[in-house]
C-alpha cells in the first residue's frame, strides 16, 4: 500500500496520476490518499480517485485559461509583464560616454552601480537597434 498525504503529491497531471496508479495496481500495490480519503483497493475508492483527478485537472486548466486571459487583457491595456530594465536610457548614455573616454565596460558598470552583464546586454541590444552607435567593446 502506497500512502500519500495529498493526491497532487503523486503526479503532475491527471494522465501521469492515472498511469502511476495503474502501474501500482499491476504490481498489486494499493494506493491511499490521506487528505482526500481515497483508497484504490475498493471499487468506490477507484471511482473517487478518477473523479478527484479529473476535477484537479479541470481546475488547473481553468487557472491556466484565466492567467492567459489576464495577460492578454493587460497587453491590450499596454501593460507588459516582467522586470523593468536595469539599464535605462540615461545610464546607457553615461556608460557609452565612459567607455568612449577609455573606461572598460566593467569599470563603467561599477561606477553606475549596475551589473556588467546587464550593461553588456544593454549595449549589445541598443547597438543592434541603432547601427550608427559604436560597437560594443569585448569583455576584459
Amino acid at each position: 500500500m502506497l500512502v500519500v498525504w495529498k493526491l497532487d503529491r503523486l503526479g503532475r497531471s491527471l494522465a501521469h496520476l492515472i498511469e502511476t496508479v495503474a502501474a501500482l495496481e499491476q504490481r498489486g500495490v494499493g494506493f491511499r490518499s490521506i487528505t482526500e480519503a481515497i483508497d484504490t483497493t475498493t471499487p468506490g475508492g477507484r471511482l473517487v480517485f478518477h473523479l478527484f483527478g479529473a476535477l484537479g485537472q479541470f481546475e488547473r486548466d481553468l487557472i491556466r485559461e484565466r492567467t492567459r486571459a489576464g495577460l492578454a487583457a493587460a497587453a491590450m491595456r499596454g501593460r507588459k509583464g516582467g522586470r523593468k530594465p536595469v539599464v535605462d536610457a540615461d545610464k546607457l548614455k553615461r556608460a557609452r560616454s565612459m567607455v568612449a573616454k577609455g573606461l572598460t565596460v566593467r569599470e563603467a558598470a561599477i561606477r553606475l552601480r549596475i551589473g556588467k552583464t546587464a550593461l553588456y546586454d544593454a549595449l549589445r541590444l541598443r547597438t543592434a537597434e541603432s547601427p550608427q552607435s559604436p560597437a560594443v567593446p569585448s569583455a576584459t
